[in-house]
């Protein structure tokens, strides 16, 4: 096993998982080519009515990343509802080049034989799970959001050998699917004429409380914590673990900023005590980690 004090996760951004136009999602991009992520998940994994841009525009971004040193994973969509969505899914699957991020179990049977990843809305609870997964393929999986450390411990410990983790560490907790559209419910719209109101809200569209405090967020047919997870504290522990990447998931503003504070503490030009409140003032809605904790997942214990 590696050496504790010189296990250096890898640092990767997730898909995006907003309505973008197709013009800010290329110029996202052409920035991130230059920004220092080693892995880069692309593709549409909420609402397949969000068309900005194909698959022949996704494969066209991942040549550039992968030309500027990257590793592009295309992910899948988290629900499937239409035979066009399972259409669209099987030339993902079947891309020939880019390893695929199964985000369905679905998928997961189409890359049956290959090497590919598993996403944090797959069910992966258990050593049981990883081990059925790898006997098909996997060769990373994502920890559910929803996990304790002491989970990750359990897993690592047990989990097959050549299997990669990955954790989320920043960004906010997708929380649940639905064949709903709580976006155009919002707007009083129905799910089959929803003008793509998403557009609209791209970090979603924040629910507050009564007493004014942000608590969930609309996203299309998903729903997210308003909150941001941040676990930049939590990097000596992710070491220890062995965790082999790290995820940060994009946001509408300041997603390069959060890419080079993670960067900047693990290569050791800032300890996460002095970047604690840099981060701080990029979450749209306040910070959390309760998940990890083993607490409620809004709860907040990191010290900012």
């Amino acid at each position: 096993m590696t050496d504790v004090a010189s296990h250096q996760p890898r640092l990767a951004l997730g898909p995006i998982a907003y309505y973008w136009p197709r013009a800010r999602v290329q110029d996202f991009y052409t920035q991130i080519s230059t920004a220092p992520v080693d892995i880069v998940y692309l593709g549409e994994t909420v609402c397949s009515k969000r068309n900005e841009l194909r698959l022949d525009d996704w494969l066209a971004i991942a040549e550039t990343l992968t030309a500027a040193g990257k590793e592009v994973v295309l992910s899948t969509l988290a629900l499937l509802e239409a035979e066009s969505e399972l259409i669209r899914l099987r030339e993902i699957c079947n891309n020939g080049r880019y390893r695929v991020e199964a985000n369905d179990m679905g998928a997961v049977q189409l890359l049956r034989g290959q090497a590919f990843v598993v996403g944090h809305s797959v069910n992966v609870y258990n050593d049981r799970t990883l081990a059925l997964l790898a006997r098909q393929g996997l060769m990373r999986w994502v920890l559910p959001v929803e996990l304790t450390a002491a989970t990750l411990a359990d897993m690592q410990r047990l989990r097959p050998s050549g299997i990669e983790t990955e954790v989320v560490v920043y960004g906010r907790i997708p929380l649940a699917y639905s064949a709903r559209c709580f976006t155009a419910r919002a707007r009083n719209l129905p799910k089959d004429d929803c003008h793509y109101c998403c557009i609209d809200y791209p970090d979603g569209l924040v629910l507050t409380t009564q007493d004014n405090q942000g608590f969930l967020v609309l996203n299309g047919i998903q729903t997210q914590s308003a909150r941001t997870v941040n676990l930049l504290s939590e990097l000596p522990r992710l070491r220890e673990l062995q965790v082999e990447s790290i995820r940060i998931q994009p946001q509408a503003e300041h997603t390069l900023d959060i890419i080079d504070v993670f960067h900047q503490c693990l290569i050791g030009e800032q300890t996460t005590s002095e970047a604690s409140a840099a981060l701080e003032s990029f979450m749209p809605t306040g910070g959390c980690d309760g998940y990890w904790h083993g607490g409620a997942g809004m709860e907040k214990r990191y010290e900012s």
